[in-house]
C-alpha cells in the first residue's frame, strides 16, 4: 500500500494562513498552530512559505534521537510524535537538534510541541486539517503516485546541510525546471574565494 504524505508547494502559497487557522483545532494541541506561515523576504517580496514537521526519517528524527526520556515517540508508518507530557522533561534538546527550526517549546507547560500530521485523522484515512483547507493546495496530501497523475513539479524528500543530508518523509515541490542545487559545490567555491581574499590581503599587508 503506498504510503500518503504531505506535500509542500511554496510556489503556492499565497499567505492566506488558512493552514494556521486550522491547524488550531487539531485535537492534540486545540487553540495553537503547529504551522508557520513565513515571509521568504518582506522587505522586496511577498512571498510566503508554509513550514511543518518534515518527520525525518534518515537521520531518524533528530528530535527523538536527542531525547534523554524517550518522550518523543515515532510510529511505525514514521509519523513523529510532538512529545509525550507526561515524559517530557523541558530540556528543549529537540528544539536545538532539529535542522528546520520547526519544535516550539511552551514555557508554561514546559513541552515541546510540533505537528503530528494530525495522526488523529491520517491514521483513519482522512487529510491533515492542513491539507484539507488550503485553497491553492500549497499543502497536498497523498501518495507518490497520486502526486504524479495530478500535479506538476519536482518533488524532493532529500535537504542538504552542508555536508549533511535529511532525507524527511514530507516531501518539497519545486517547479519543473528548477535546476539541481548542488550544495557541496556552492561550499567548495566560497572556500576557494575566501582563500583567495585572504591571500590577497596578506599580499597587501607585506607590500
Amino acid at each position: 500500500m503506498a504510503v500518503k504524505t504531505l506535500f509542500v508547494d511554496p510556489s503556492r502559497c499565497i499567505g492566506c494562513r488558512s493552514c494556521e487557522a486550522a491547524c488550531r483545532e487539531c485535537d492534540s494541541h486545540k487553540g495553537e498552530s503547529m504551522v508557520m506561515v513565513d515571509f521568504i523576504d518582506r522587505g522586496f517580496s511577498v512571498a510566503t512559505q508554509p513550514t511543518v514537521c518534515m518527520h525525518c526519517q534518515d537521520p531518524l528524527a533528530p528530535c527523538a534521537q536527542v531525547c534523554p526520556v524517550m518522550a518523543i515517540l515515532i510510529t511505525d508508518d514514521g509519523v513523529v510524535q510532538m512529545a509525550e507530557p507526561s515524559r517530557c522533561i523541558g530540556c528543549r534538546n529537540c528544539v536545538y537538534a532539529c535542522p528546520f527550526g520547526v519544535p516550539k517549546f511552551d514555557i508554561k507547560q514546559r513541552l515541546m510541541k510540533k505537528c503530528n500530521l494530525c495522526y488523529d485523522r491520517t491514521s483513519q484515512g482522512l487529510k491533515p486539517w492542513c491539507a484539507q483547507v488550503c485553497p491553492t493546495q500549497a499543502l497536498w496530501y497523498g501518495d507518490y503516485e497520486e502526486f504524479a497523475n495530478q500535479r506538476v513539479g519536482n518533488v524532493v524528500n532529500v535537504t542538504d546541510f552542508g555536508t549533511q543530508a535529511v532525507r524527511t518523509r514530507v516531501q518539497w515541490v519545486l517547479p519543473a525546471e528548477t535546476p539541481e542545487l548542488d550544495i557541496t559545490a556552492l561550499l567548495d567555491q566560497y572556500g576557494s574565494e575566501m582563500q583567495a581574499e585572504a591571500k590577497e590581503e596578506e599580499e597587501a599587508w607585506v607590500l
